[in-house]
């Protein structure tokens, strides 16, 4: 089995003319998530009080620690680089002599700002901490989870009878009855046929209104063709039409035989 693949070719034991440099692999135990949690390091590391750091040691020790980053060649986050430059600055103002007015607000401490910012970076990291303690799922807790392949059912085809064939033909035909159809064909209506109908009806010396001469169970088709028989009869001058007032009912009545007939002629 090989140990190696280099460019495609596998290797099965190293080559006797391998050189690994000395420094080819180094382990670096002591990180820090930045300037500020290196601070803490040192300061807990030796049971120095946060509110009166000893500012010369500390930054002593801290520009040693940069420095064995630098030659370990790792690489330098600016933010180290520029609390180096912080703690340098607090180093000459705390060697600097101070005014004896006993004023502390012309003079304040050089050091309360770095002291503001590694308490309030102690209590983030704590509440980190505390929060990193909880139960983390994929590190503390793993939830259960289980697949399942439904059975596959195979269902037998029923029998078959021949009766039930012809019970579901019976039914079949059943309902093809139901959606038969036949042509329905109006039947037409004659004009003179109706005026001979008409002209029959009002023989005699009485009235009839126009309104009993219109039968409305004939439908559209009837009541038309009566009312133009009606008037093919008054225009023939077979018929007589009065009206006792405006708006009243029409009534139609027969005119006398010499009358048609002169009326024809």
């Amino acid at each position: 089995m090989s140990i190696a693949t280099v460019r495609g070719e596998p290797y099965e034991a190293l080559p006797h003319d391998l050189y690994i440099p000395p420094d080819a692999l180094e382990v670096f135990l002591e990180t820090f998530e930045g300037p500020l949690d290196l601070l803490l390091y040192l300061i807990r590391r030796q049971n120095l009080d946060i509110l009166d750091i000893p500012i010369a040691r500390i930054t002593d020790q801290y520009m040693r620690y940069v420095e064995l980053m630098s030659d370990q060649r790792l690489a330098l986050a600016a933010e180290y680089l520029v609390m180096a430059a912080m703690l340098a600055e607090i180093k000459a103002r705390m060697l600097m002599p101070r005014t004896s007015s006993g004023d502390d607000e012309d003079d304040p401490d050089p050091r309360a700002e770095l002291v503001r910012r590694l308490r309030e970076y102690e209590q983030f990291r704590a509440a980190g901490e505390q929060i990193d303690q909880l139960p983390r799922v994929a590190r503390d807790v793993f939830p259960a989870q289980a697949s399942h392949s439904a059975p596959a059912v195979t269902r037998a085809a029923p029998a078959v009878a021949l009766d039930e064939l012809f019970e579901a033909f019976a039914a079949v035909m059943a309902r093809a009855d139901l959606s038969t159809h036949h042509a329905v064909r109006r039947e037409a209506l004659s004009v003179r046929e109706r005026m001979s109908t008409t002209l029959a009806r009002l023989q005699g010396e009485r009235f009839v209104a126009l309104t009993d001469l219109l039968d409305a169970r004939e439908g559209r088709a009837g009541v038309v063709v009566t009312f133009l028989a009606v008037l093919e009869l008054l225009k023939d001058a077979l018929l007589e039409i009065v009206q006792a007032e405006a708006f009243a009912p029409l009534y139609l009545r027969a005119r006398g035989g010499s009358e048609a007939g002169a009326a024809q002629a």
